[in-house]
């Protein structure tokens, strides 16, 4: 399943929760030195722009771990803007992979195409809950300077509803964080495993 949605909008967490394999698409940002990084309005690089992440890399490595099982996973540290460090990911015999990111919704065509898509889905809220997770998460974590991430997030506030629309015109179903569980708890179902594997807990 690819899990998209706004940056801040609870894919992560989710994603945590459901029993799964899970792969982070975001580790898969390109590093602070690669020409082809965006620069967006604010003057600064666009990290929520498609330009600013490998495409052809993630669907790669979802290529890799449909068909053999294991794959070696980029983990991008945001401060340095880097990756640092690769980390295996064996699925065992788990049938289905939840594959979360802000560009997830980039790659439903193409995994479609593969052979290699169970389902889309778009997390989608309020603007204004995004935007206070959003800045809570990234103020927690050193994500960037405090005065960047509050200017980052307001202008991602006022382009949600532009990036959902975007999202769903690229295939991704738009559902709240319950709604999405529920999605996933029929899945695992078809695939004759436990319901239990997924916390009905709301996102």
């Amino acid at each position: 399943m690819l899990l998209a949605g706004p940056s801040g909008s609870g894919k992560s967490h989710l994603a945590a929760r459901v029993g799964l394999p899970v792969v982070c698409l975001d580790d898969f940002y390109r590093d602070g030195d690669d020409p082809a990084l965006p620069v967006g309005e604010l003057g600064i690089v666009d990290w929520d722009d498609p330009a600013s992440w490998n495409a052809d890399r993630a669907l790669a490595a979802l290529r890799d771990l449909c068909e053999h099982g294991r794959v070696d996973l980029p983990v991008y540290d945001i401060p340095s803007n880097q990756a640092v460090e690769v980390r295996a990911l064996d699925i065992g015999d788990a049938p289905l992979i939840v594959a979360e990111g802000i560009f997830a919704a980039e790659l439903v065509e193409r995994c479609k195409a593969a052979g290699l898509l169970a389902d889309a889905v778009c997390l989608s809220h309020r603007p204004m809950i995004t935007f206070w997770r959003r800045l809570a998460r990234d103020l927690r974590e050193g994500r960037k300077p405090p005065l960047t991430l509050v200017r980052r997030g307001w202008y991602l506030m006022r382009r949600e509803p532009r990036i959902v629309a975007q999202q769903i015109a690229r295939g991704a179903v738009p559902l709240t964080g319950s709604d999405t569980v529920r999605r996933l708890e029929r899945l695992v179902a078809e695939a004759g495993l436990p319901a239990a594997l997924v916390d009905g807990e709301a996102a």
